[in-house]
């Protein structure tokens, strides 16, 4: 038998929680202590608050006087309303909380039937029953229930890095299985916008919104979690994702999707991506090797039928991409081009990444690095060389008390005055220039001037 307990300072929101699963047919009042029971399994929101309020201190420091735990035997255990009763009855007394007020619920929303119970934690003269290694003492109570019982021996189940992520299914515990679905989904798979963690969940019929807003002149910013079927329409009501657990909150989220940046390697899907392309002839042939590679295409269409989204998860590397991010050639606008007028983008083949390449003083450019396109009617120049006059000029070595022309710049305008530094003769600019090069080359000027002006005092 599992038991699980949760601490709270909300003893309407509680009890609201399972007069709800009575309302749907759902559960039952099995019993009661010290609070009010009519003995038709029903319960009276008002007269059972009113009776809580009763027991409740007028001063107290605990700033959580509610519990509220849930006993979960072994999905084969097979027990009448009695032995419900007397487990709970037994349990809140081994736990120290017999005497305290509290509700016995039994829900049977799911195959395998449970019991909640609403209890109060602190008693009239304000103090609170310990709840110090509340854990280790349930565990022990649960096991000698289990054997004087009869019972099946159960554990919580616990999420592992191997375990399969499956789709919801309606006949089972709803809010369980999407906890565990988005708590797999963040703990293998990288992500950096809330619209690629959609495509990852929407693989398994959960859909996460984000919800901002205003409390009581406070901002707040959340998740909010819906279960779908296969159209993607909502099946349950929704869950906040205060009540699925820390991982799935709005914090761990954003922390995640601000780590995968630096973590995220886009080659190896683009080098899959570009090759099924290459091999397909429309859109289900792309699809369906795609799939062979173990990469799935999430299209998002507009209410006319056009693509304005597109997402790939590789299941390989356990990433997800937007097309856009693959490059230009793999977003919407090109998806849709192809699939709707049979225009192919064109795919450039992937060339090894060496950015992260440490620049060295004395490197000097290969002659075959060297080479430039021409551009319009610019002449071709080299890293190494420079056309002046018509004439060319060697190679020269950088010094403090010349300027440098090694970087050429194809805006003469905008960047004559700008010299070199060593070891960057090797990222020109002109019809190759690249956003990242260039940040790299002024970052390495600051550097420059900081050691120039010496430390500060």
């Amino acid at each position: 038998m599992v038991a699980k307990i949760s601490l709270g300072n909300s003893l309407y929101g509680a009890i609201c929680y399972n007069g709800e699963k009575i309302n749907k047919e759902k559960g039952r009042l099995l019993d009661t202590n010290k609070i009010y029971n009519d003995g038709s399994g029903t319960v009276n929101l008002h007269r059972v608050y009113e009776d809580f309020m009763r027991w409740m201190p007028s001063h107290t420091k605990t700033e959580r006087p509610m519990m509220h735990i849930s006993l979960n035997p072994h999905p084969d255990d097979r027990l009448s309303d009695t032995d419900y009763t007397a487990l709970a009855h037994e349990y809140m007394q081994k736990m120290g909380l017999g005497d305290m007020p509290y509700l016995i619920f039994k829900h049977m929303d799911i195959d395998r039937h449970h019991i909640h119970i609403v209890a109060l934690r602190v008693g009239t003269d304000g103090k609170a029953v310990s709840d110090r290694n509340n854990f280790y003492r349930s565990k022990d109570i649960t096991r000698e229930l289990e054997r004087k019982y009869n019972l099946h021996t159960a554990e919580r189940q616990r999420i592992t890095s191997d375990m399969p992520i499956r789709k919801i299914d309606l006949s089972g515990d709803i809010k369980r299985q999407v906890a565990n679905t988005v708590k797999m989904v963040g703990m293998r798979y990288k992500f950096q916008t809330i619209g690629e963690y959609n495509a990852i969940l929407g693989l398994y019929n959960i859909r996460c919104e984000q919800t901002d807003g205003r409390v009581n002149g406070r901002e707040y910013h959340g998740l909010v979690y819906f279960a779908t079927d296969d159209n993607g329409n909502t099946i349950a009501s929704p869950f906040k994702a205060s009540r699925l657990g820390k991982f799935a909150s709005r914090t761990a989220i954003d922390s995640r999707m601000e780590r995968a940046k630096d973590n995220i390697d886009i080659r190896p899907t683009k080098q899959s991506v570009s090759e099924a392309m290459a091999e397909s002839s429309g859109k289900d042939d792309f699809i369906a090797r795609l799939k062979e590679r173990n990469i799935d295409l999430i299209l998002r269409h507009t209410d006319t039928g056009r693509i304005y989204g597109a997402t790939f998860i590789d299941h390989n590397t356990r990433t997800v991409l937007n097309g856009s991010r693959l490059g230009r050639q793999f977003s919407a606008n090109a998806l849709e081009q192809w699939f709707t007028a049979g225009e192919r983008p064109s795919v450039v083949p992937i060339q090894p990444d060496t950015r992260q390449e440490q620049p060295q003083p004395d490197t000097q450019p290969s002659q075959s690095d060297s080479q430039q396109p021409e551009s319009g009617n610019a002449q071709s120049n080299t890293a190494g060389q420079q056309t002046t006059g018509g004439k060319s000029q060697g190679h020269q070595p950088f010094s403090q008390g010349q300027p440098s022309q090694q970087f050429q710049h194809s805006d003469t305008s905008a960047h004559d005055d700008v010299p070199s530094i060593p070891g960057l003769d090797l990222f020109h600019t002109g019809p190759g220039f690249d956003a990242e090069e260039e940040a790299f080359y002024r970052a390495m000027q600051r550097r420059k001037r900081k050691k120039r002006r010496g430390p500060r005092l």
